[in-house]
């Protein structure tokens, strides 16, 4: 992940990472919060200063106290990420100087043999600069001071990651198939993302909603590149912690802005509830392609053929409006369907991104209309002159006509079955405007 220079944020709970992570992105991306150990697992994103881009990661709090929640998974997820990176910002808070929590990391980072740099937060330009002079005996050089909440110092922090950054070359973005996983909680989401990417990439606990960001991960799968982003469990409202869970609300559906197409995990295992529907219902109306993944299969006392329809049958029954959606089966837990979890991405991604030729498509169009002529509605017949297909997050077709009130739903809806019959389109959805021609 270091094609662009790859910069770690490590450091005790509660010393300020991810305010910085944030300010140094220019955006709320992490969730943050004044609770320690409200990030668990390495977040991502991608940042620029002086022209020069670098991926940056924000982490968890790092602690001696292994009684706390999260604490050895942190650790872990803090470590992977450290051996990502090529420069590594050490965090510790200005107003509790060096504690034994820090001089812990300080060991963690003396065995990575990376290049640190060590950078004082929580500091106001009216305390003396003498004070930082302690922290010089960690081992890793001059502090930089800072404070990433009023952005003091923040442009020469960055002026020297850049400085250790300038000696990566660059090497040119690839884009792939972004795919977000979203659910309501413990549905196997973590699980799922793990089974295809082949590590503890994402902490998995089977204590529900313990993936409160969405996370990017790019892999590579018969030489076609993926981007895999697994969101926060959705809960239902009125639970505790609502205010973080706004968050993660936020950055499941921002999750789902920046992805393709979407897989929406259900639990094979209980009946569908009004929460795997509500959260259907945010992917549907951002107009993403939604796949219906049903996990957990291996649980399922019967396999098949018989039973397999049944249950899709079952399911389809509460997503009437996603008729068009494929849905597959598959075990995050023993790693089986996935080969065919991926070949309907690939599909799904294939219709998402075809283009008609408006010759093709009017003389479909024309055969249509002599196949199934309009019906009278509302005084009068509608007359479809001729259609193109401009640009378009999903497939989306301009029907040029005399007059749109003269469309009767039903026809909408024929003409996008023809669409489907004679181009495809597979798990993807359509939309089709009618506009007067002038």
């Amino acid at each position: 992940m270091a094609q662009k220079g790859t910069v770690a944020i490590v450091g005790r709970p509660n010393v300020g990472k991810s305010t910085l992570f944030n300010r140094i992105i220019k955006n709320r991306l992490a969730i943050v919060e004044d609770t320690p150990g409200v990030t668990r697992d390495r977040i991502y994103a991608f940042s620029e200063w002086l022209t020069r881009e670098f991926l940056i990661i924000d982490t968890g709090g790092i602690t001696l106290n292994n009684t706390a929640m999260f604490a050895q998974e942190i650790k872990m997820q803090a470590e992977i990420a450290i051996a990502e990176a090529d420069i590594i910002i050490f965090v510790l808070s200005y107003k509790e100087g060096i504690t034994p929590d820090d001089e812990m990391v300080a060991k963690i980072l003396y065995r990575a043999k990376k290049p640190v740099l060590l950078v004082i937060n929580k500091y106001d330009k009216q305390e003396k600069e003498s004070e930082l002079f302690e922290y010089m005996t960690l081992g890793f050089g001059e502090p930089i001071a800072v404070s990433a909440t009023h952005g003091i110092g923040i442009g020469d922090l960055l002026d020297q990651v850049i400085s250790y950054l300038d000696q990566i070359p660059i090497q040119p973005k690839t884009e792939g198939i972004h795919f977000s996983l979203i659910g309501k909680p413990n549905v196997g989401k973590s699980s799922l993302t793990n089974a295809i990417l082949g590590e503890e990439r994402v902490i998995v606990s089977p204590i529900a909603g313990t993936t409160t960001d969405s996370i990017d991960t790019s892999f590579k799968r018969n030489n076609q590149l993926y981007t895999v982003i697994d969101t926060a469990g959705i809960r239902r409202k009125g639970k505790v912690y609502e205010k973080l869970e706004k968050y993660s609300v936020l950055r499941a559906v921002s999750a789902i802005e920046r992805s393709d197409l979407v897989l929406l995990i259900i639990d094979g295992t209980v009946p569908i509830t009004d929460q795997d529907t509500n959260i259907a219902g945010i992917a549907f109306e951002q107009n993403k392609p939604i796949i219906l993944v049903v996990n957990k299969w291996d649980a399922v006392m019967e396999k098949d053929e018989r039973s397999m329809k049944k249950i899709e049958q079952s399911i389809r029954g509460y997503f009437k409006y996603l008729n068009y959606a494929k849905m597959v089966f598959v075990s995050a837990l023993e790693k089986k369907r996935l080969h065919i979890l991926f070949q309907t991405i690939d599909e799904v991604y294939a219709g998402l991104t075809q283009r008609v030729k408006t010759s093709i498509l009017n003389e479909i169009l024309v055969k249509a209309q002599l196949l199934n002529p309009p019906p009278d509605f509302n005084g009068g017949r509608l007359k479809i002159y001729y259609a193109t297909q401009p640009e378009g997050i999903i497939p989306t077709f301009i029907m040029f006509c005399n007059n749109p009130k003269y469309l009767h739903f039903s026809y909408k809806r024929f003409l996008e079955n023809q669409l489907r019959e004679y181009f495809g389109f597979e798990g993807v959805p359509i939309k089709i405007l009618f506009r007067e021609r002038k």
